[in-house]
């Protein structure tokens, strides 16, 4: 039988592989270094084999160490699981909530619903982190995240928070006043386009049409490049070539005629926004009240 300090040993060592230092895990767990270093050496020699190698810069799990916090993990957050599934005998739903989100979605989506969860809920707590890049949740402790729904891996639950989306491709007026109204993809080789740098794996952006069920990706050139979709939005605006953005973002500025929309038979629905989060996440009474929040209807 496990004793009562080795539980915490172990969550120590999980705490420093994760963090990847001991300053930082120990400022996390509140003691001091000296005292975590001990704590993992003392895990070392009760399992007989070296757990973390230490560098002037960080500190990074051995293969011994990988396989233990892949042990731990799903372990652990099941425990906390069932912690926070407790705090459904409390009258007042509470909790810390930690959510993971591009710009766009938790602008546009995710901050309205969390504002009215913690003005009627004032035990709730929510943590949103901004990033374009897909984020491990498990490895890097989120409760959930939102992303589009093509994009969300098969063993995430997944949640519809928005409506089906389009892409669209629009230039300002200015712009076709000195270039033609593309009728095809095809005529985009014969266009200034602005390119997207994808966050994850740096590529560019393939613009992506359907007709008829066929799909077709088109390359595209232009003098602008960026990773940022208000710079290439401001961009499209002052004319310096066209753009392909979810409608959710250019629909607005197509409405009020500062952009022109083309190609629109060209460009077929796809799924849009989900809040997603691990199959084995127990469903606290605060995470209830969110999916239920952000659910589209």
């Amino acid at each position: 039988m496990m004793k009562r300090d080795e539980l915490g040993d172990l969550v120590a060592f999980l705490t420093v592989a994760e963090e990847r230092s001991f300053t930082r895990a120990a400022a996390q767990l509140g003691t001091s270094q000296s005292s975590l270093s001990h704590t993992v050496r003392r895990v070392e020699e009760r399992m007989g084999v070296r757990l973390l190698t230490r560098t002037t810069r960080n500190v990074v799990a051995t293969e011994a160490g990988e396989q233990l916090m892949e042990t731990l993990r799903p372990a652990f957050n099941d425990i906390r699981g069932r912690i926070d599934a407790l705090s459904a005998m409390r009258q007042q739903p509470g909790g810390n909530i930690r959510i993971t989100s591009s710009r766009h979605a938790a602008e546009t989506i995710l901050m309205p619903a969390v504002k009215r969860l913690m003005t009627d809920y004032l035990d709730i707590n929510v943590e949103i982190s901004v990033d374009q890049r897909f984020v491990d949740l498990v490895a890097e402790r989120f409760d959930a995240g939102v992303r589009l729904g093509e994009s969300i891996e098969k063993d995430m639950i997944a949640v519809r928070i928005g409506p089906e989306l389009r892409m669209m491709v629009a230039g300002s007026p200015e712009y076709f006043k000195r270039h033609p109204i593309p009728q095809t993809p095809h005529d985009l080789t014969q266009h200034r386009c602005i390119n997207l740098r994808l966050p994850t794996l740096g590529g560019l952006y393939a613009w992506e049409f359907e007709r008829d069920g066929r799909p077709l990706n088109v390359r595209v050139e232009g003098q602008f490049v960026c990773n940022d979709v208000p710079m290439i939005i401001d961009a499209a605006l002052d004319g310096v070539g066209l753009t392909c953005l979810p409608d959710d973002h250019l629909g607005p500025l197509v409405k009020d005629g500062r952009l022109v929309q083309v190609l629109e038979d060209w460009c077929a629905p796809f799924p849009g926004y989900h809040l997603y989060y691990p199959s084995r996440r127990l469903a606290s009474p605060a995470f209830a009240l969110l999916i239920e929040a952000l659910r589209y209807r």
